[in-house]
């Protein structure tokens, strides 16, 4: 009796196990249907543009949002509210070592560490890493269907990025380039 026992509790295990892999699914982004759109900000305006994710994945347990993984190709940036010689100019500087560096670090990544929440709303702890440098940021994900989207706020002096900012270059406050950015992200997958 006790032999059958610990087979009939064992196989219940195995059962249960069995069924809580089975609700684990990893979603591939489909990067061309997808966007990152970029805004940053400076002392009387603001530019915006895109950037091109190279790969992504996001991880359910059902319809709960668990994990995810995300590889952005930085030498994709791309300026969209000028055009011309200013374009060039500020997509070059963009790309350069005063900024995103582009040559040395091609890639970004954004790898989630934790996520709450339920029914399509999510708070998201996520480990972005620019320039080589990583940083532990949170942020609100909604999914409908099979659309995922986000707000992010990024420090880019977190990933070594000064150039003109406010809060090292006191002397020129008229000339700043605010620290945070925003990307705003449609996941499709």
């Amino acid at each position: 009796m006790k032999n059958r026992n610990s087979n009939i509790a064992m196989l219940l295990v195995l059962a249960l196990s069995f069924m809580s892999f089975t609700t684990l699914k990893d979603k591939t982004v489909k990067v061309e249907e997808s966007s990152v759109i970029w805004k940053g900000y400076k002392v009387g305006g603001e530019h915006t543009g895109t950037i091109n994710l190279k790969s992504g994945t996001l991880s359910f347990d059902g319809k709960t949002l668990t994990g995810g993984n995300f590889s952005i190709d930085m030498t994709s940036i791309n300026t969209t509210d000028l055009q011309g010689e200013y374009k060039g100019k500020l997509d070059g500087h963009l790309k350069s070592d005063d900024f995103f560096g582009v040559e040395e670090f091609p890639t970004a990544t954004l790898e989630i560490t934790s996520v709450t929440g339920k029914n399509g709303t999510f708070n998201v702890n996520a480990d972005v890493t620019i320039k080589g440098k990583t940083e532990a940021i949170s942020f609100p994900m909604l999914i409908k269907g099979n659309t995922a989207t986000a707000s992010l706020k990024i420090d880019r002096t977190k990933h070594n990025i000064t150039y003109k900012s406010p809060s090292l270059l006191e002397t020129l406050k008229d000339k700043a380039i605010y620290d945070d950015f925003d990307l705003n992200v449609t996941l499709k997958f």
